[in-house]
């Protein structure tokens, strides 16, 4: 019986630490906005300085340029190699014909897949490529994208 006795208390002492969590964590909102339990008081509805951008960032995309050409040509370079190269277009599609010839056609449906996806990313990059010619221009007309 004295083992049931301790087990209500148990119980108790929980459901008091639970009840004494619940009005802590509730009093907090109220506490950290300054209110002081005041109901009156309601947050500051201002949004945060610099939440919306106010330019279109053509400084900093002037600035990176450079690189970004150099990572669009890069990978269009590994795209359109030979099957020898690593990640290239020519060597997935060798990878597919081999899985067709092994009749493992499972395997070659998810590497026609991929090599769907493999092209339509040449065509972006190649987009990419001829944009970043015209940001090239912009950026050498408009002082690297300083002037407005």
């Amino acid at each position: 019986m004295s083992a049931n006795r301790t087990s209500v208390s148990r119980r108790a002492a929980a459901l008091g630490a639970l009840a004494l969590a619940g009005s802590l964590l509730a009093a907090a909102p109220a506490q950290a906005d300054g209110a002081g339990g005041s109901p009156s008081a309601a947050p500051s509805a201002a949004p945060a300085a610099g939440s919306t951008p106010t330019g279109d960032g053509a400084k900093a995309i002037c600035k990176r340029l450079p690189k970004t050409q150099q990572h669009v040509t890069k990978a269009l370079t590994r795209l359109n190699g030979d099957a020898t190269v690593s990640g290239s277009v020519a060597r997935l599609q060798q990878r597919a014909d081999n899985a067709k010839a092994a009749g493992h056609t499972e395997i070659e449906k998810l590497l026609n897949d991929r090599l769907t996806a493999r092209k339509s990313l040449v065509t972006t990059l190649q987009t990419r490529q001829t944009d970043l010619g015209s940001v090239a221009t912009w950026c050498a007309a408009h002082d690297q994208g300083a002037s407005k």
